[in-house]
């Protein structure tokens, strides 16, 4: 139905052949009535032309005047057009006025309704597209990956994040960073990382992601076999966060929206985890705040936004 070009609506050829006949008949009446001023005209002529000016004054034919027989074949003439029209077509009265009228209107009418039918039936069937399409909108939406889907990582300038499991430095104002980003949100980590926390972190949805069958977890902790069923268990959530570790990192940058990247301004060459390299060509930093070396801190780093172009 969509795409289609519409039929633009248009007089029937029984309500056009009416609407003919009747111009048709009105075209004869105005004739009728010309015909009749122009008998007067002429016959009043014919009297003047033979009395006043003596045209044909002794011509006789049959007896008569020759004025009065061409008066009378002029009449003859007159008499045969109004027969014509007055009583061979006698439908040329009100009646029929009336009767073509109503005809019109009624068949006017009957065109309305069959349009107004095709209307309906076109709304109809472009209010079940509709529904059909938002049902389907629907679907896709509820499948669709979360569009706020975020990493959030803690990488040395080799973009180094660990080693035997567990973090190279300890930067306090990174964990508070990390505590104050993720909290009162799904965070979805490897099975390793997971068994990296003492217990599961403070009101935090954790989704720990794992091959292993029965896995053992404490209550509310969501386990899941893929980062696809991962991100569908936080789909209510407006931002998840991504927190590790490397393999996971890996398979959520093809997905993810935006890091949270806390850059340590060091290399450490005996790690063993690495986080992936941004590509500028993909994406845009935003904000980045630095912070230097202190007596809490151990090494300079700095808090960059990166958002997907």
């Amino acid at each position: 139905m969509f795409g289609k070009k519409k039929t633009k609506p248009s007089i029937d050829q029984e309500q056009l052949a009416l609407i003919k006949a009747a111009e048709k008949r009105i075209a004869q009446k105005k004739r009728l009535y010309i015909h009749f001023v122009i008998f007067l005209i002429g016959a009043v002529f014919l009297i003047l032309a033979n009395t006043v000016l003596g045209i044909g004054k002794d011509l006789k034919i049959f007896g008569l005047d020759w004025f009065v027989i061409a008066i009378i074949l002029w009449l003859f003439v007159f008499v045969y057009h109004f027969v014509s029209v007055f009583i061979t077509h006698k439908f040329m009265g009100k009646d029929w006025e009336d009767q073509q009228r109503e005809a019109l209107v009624a068949k006017q009418q009957e065109r309305i309704d069959q349009l107004t039918q095709e209307y309906l039936k076109e709304e109809k069937e472009i209010a079940k597209s509709q529904a059909y399409n938002q049902i389907l909108d629907n679907e896709i939406t509820s499948q669709k990956k979360t569009p706020d889907l975020t990493i959030i990582v803690a990488a040395g300038e080799q973009n180094a994040i660990g080693k035997d499991n567990d973090l190279i430095w300890h930067l306090s104002d990174d964990l508070k960073r990390f505590k104050a980003l993720t909290n009162g949100h799904h965070i979805i980590m490897g099975r390793k990382t997971f068994e990296s926390f003492k217990k599961p972190l403070p009101n935090r949805t954790h989704i720990v992601i794992t091959r292993q069958n029965g896995y053992k977890v404490p209550e509310g902790v969501i386990v899941v076999n893929s980062l696809d069923d991962a991100i569908d268990a936080a789909r209510h959530d407006k931002q998840p966060f991504i927190i590790g570790g490397g393999e996971i990192y890996k398979q959520s940058m093809l997905l993810a929206d935006k890091i949270e990247l806390t850059r340590v301004h060091s290399s450490f060459e005996n790690a063993d985890t690495f986080f992936p390299e941004i590509d500028p060509l993909q994406w845009k930093e935003i904000n980045r705040v630095t912070h230097d070396a202190d007596e809490n801190h151990a090494y300079a780093f700095s808090f960059i936004t990166y958002l997907r172009k």
